[in-house]
């Protein structure tokens, strides 16, 4: 019994495996609501980081509404770089952002390029010259169906647990006001420029019927980074992750297991009196 007891425990027990970090952020959408159809994938792979940056009723965010202060994207960076120079300790990082959160992981790698290793950007927002936001109409009227469904290509992906738990987000007063405040603060962001300045490989996602961003710019913007890779998701809208969950799923693994470029050595320059050497 005890042979067979030990030998049961080396088979079942899981073994220890040093994962490498994947830290998510999400869009408009909450963490747990953005990420639900990827994380059982994701985390036999990767360790995953979920900060929840944009908590709307959060007392934080709303102390900031109540003195004035702007819920820009600049915050939001400020905000994940405290996270993972607090809680997180082996640089550098997978960063994957969706919609306004692809926004937060593009600036932060601009800003912080050695703590980042590659990024995957999903229906990013900022990459077009303008953004349509229907869901705004369905948080100010409470609509949770409207405020859904409006990010879908196809409808039969919308699962009925996110209606029911947005409608009942939307009852409340300082959700709504945390949300509509967090789309005024964010909106106007362009990461375009930062483009070029991106030395990571990134990889781009995007849904040939998203309703929000433009599919065609989100495609020069990806033409616009050094290490770029752009896929195009037919019959998807903004939430390709959601809507094309096992698509988006097997993409994002291929493409951080494969390894990082090689970096090819500068030239070892020649100083003056090498060359005067050689014309003498």
């Amino acid at each position: 019994m005890q042979l067979f007891n030990a030998l049961w425990n080396r088979v079942s027990l899981p073994r220890y495996e040093r994962k490498p970090g994947l830290v998510l952020i999400n869009g408009l959408a909450e963490q747990a609501e953005t990420w639900f159809r990827n994380l059982p994938e994701w985390r036999n792979h990767f360790e995953i980081f979920l900060p929840n940056l944009l908590t709307f009723e959060g007392e934080t965010l709303q102390q900031r509404i109540e003195q004035g202060l702007p819920l820009s994207v600049d915050y939001l960076v400020d905000q994940l770089h405290l996270y993972i120079t607090t809680f997180l300790q082996n640089p550098p990082y997978y960063l994957g952002g969706s919609s306004t959160g692809a926004k937060v992981v593009v600036e932060y790698a601009a800003r912080y390029p050695r703590m980042v290793s590659k990024l995957v950007l999903i229906g990013p927002s900022g990459v077009a010259t303008e953004e349509r936001m229907p869901i705004v109409e369905g948080v100010r009227r409470s609509d949770a169906r409207s405020f859904v469904e409006s990010v879908f290509y196809d409808l039969s992906q919308v699962d009925p647990g996110l209606i029911r738990y947005y409608h009942e987000r939307l009852e409340s007063r300082a959700w709504k006001r945390g949300m509509l405040r967090s789309i005024r603060g964010t909106l106007g962001h362009s990461i375009r420029d930062k483009m070029p300045l991106i030395q990571q490989p990134t990889l781009v996602m995007c849904g040939r019927e998203d309703r929000i961003i433009d599919p065609v710019q989100a495609e020069s913007a990806c033409a616009m980074l050094p290490n770029g890779k752009f896929v195009l998701i037919p019959k998807c809208g903004h939430a390709p992750h959601q809507e094309k969950a096992q698509l988006v799923n097997r993409e994002v693994i291929r493409f951080l297991k494969e390894p990082l470029p090689k970096l090819v050595p500068e030239p070892t320059p020649v100083v003056e009196e090498q060359v005067k050497e050689q014309s003498a």
